[in-house]
């Protein structure tokens, strides 16, 4: 059987990342890449959903590719956000 990883994303405040690991837990492939910041006004501050997805997907193939494995070889997928954002 060929061997399977684990894909993990980071929403973070001001970035996304995506990490792959081995069975090892080894970190075998990442990406990461800066989002926009809007302040409507003093204390706020937005994001761009589409920007969000957008910048999710350059991360997960980055890290893939990275990796140098498919996008079949990944077995499983954990997700983690700062709290308040959801798109």
């Amino acid at each position: 059987m060929k061997e399977k990883y684990v894909l993990a994303i980071d929403q973070g405040t001001t970035s996304t990342r995506a990490l792959i690991y081995n069975k090892e837990t080894n970190i075998i492939g990442k990406g990461q890449k800066e989002f926009t910041q809007i302040y409507p006004k003093p204390g706020w501050v937005e994001h761009d959903p589409e920007e969000i997805w957008d910048t999710t997907l350059n991360v997960i193939k980055k890290a893939i590719d990275n990796a140098q494995i498919s996008a079949s070889d990944i077995a499983t997928i954990g997700i983690t956000n700062q709290r308040e954002t959801t798109v």
